[in-house]
């Protein structure tokens, strides 16, 4: 068994794939259509489906925004740099709603970025012992 996808409602599929493709440097890896049904699905990620885990972006056409709700937490990236990726997504329009730094009783670096939707995306380094 492995991980597949993790699905997330978007309001706005045009605003979400710019932000996951060109702030966040994932690749749209499909789209598609389903009339019938009024909604949208687009499949993004970092690597090849195959390869690893995708995000999946359903846009319900009859629908422009979402109440996240108590019970979301966030998407984990793990960085090379979690500084030098705040600084892009910064320049590329995103939103930084936690800046770089160690964790809170803890070495590990991580920042936190809001989607167009409000969902929180966690920035990670490389975990360490010190």
């Amino acid at each position: 068994m492995r991980m597949l996808h993790t699905m997330i409602r978007v309001g706005d599929l045009a605003k979400s794939i710019d932000f996951y493709t060109n702030v966040l440097g994932m690749t749209l890896l499909r789209q598609k259509d389903y009339p019938e049904g009024r909604f949208t699905l687009a499949f993004v990620s970092y690597q090849d489906e195959a390869d690893g885990a995708a995000l999946e972006l359903t846009h319900n056409w009859d629908t422009s925004s979402y109440a996240l709700g108590d019970g979301y937490g966030h998407i984990a990236l793990a960085m090379d740099d979690v500084y030098a990726a705040c600084d892009r997504i910064r320049e590329r329009g995103g939103k930084i709603t936690r800046e770089p730094g160690p964790m809170k009783h803890g070495t590990t670096i991580l920042a936190f970025v809001e989607d167009p939707d409000g969902y929180k995306i966690e920035l990670l380094g490389e975990k360490r012992d010190d």
